[in-house]
């Protein structure tokens, strides 16, 4: 879970890309902060910047592959 101190750096944003879950070694749509769906890994990483491969990390047999979500994207 990615924390934070100050919430007036922080504003809610409804787009879609939020709700998009991407395949490891894609280039990233936003920069900001991914999340592994299924085990919770987080990463930090720039725009177009590939995300992770799936060797990036492991999970327990049978939990699923890596899926990259966006859940903090940054401003330009």
């Amino acid at each position: 879970m990615a924390f934070y101190k100050h919430a007036k750096f922080l504003s809610r944003n409804p787009h879609e890309n939020f709700d998009l879950l991407q395949e490891p070694g894609v280039d990233a749509a936003d920069a900001g902060i991914y999340r592994c769906e299924v085990c919770g890994h987080e990463i930090g990483i720039a725009q177009t910047h590939k995300l992770p491969p799936q060797s990036h990390h492991t999970h327990a047999a049978g939990s699923g592959p890596i899926r990259w979500q966006l859940i903090v994207a940054t401003q330009n």
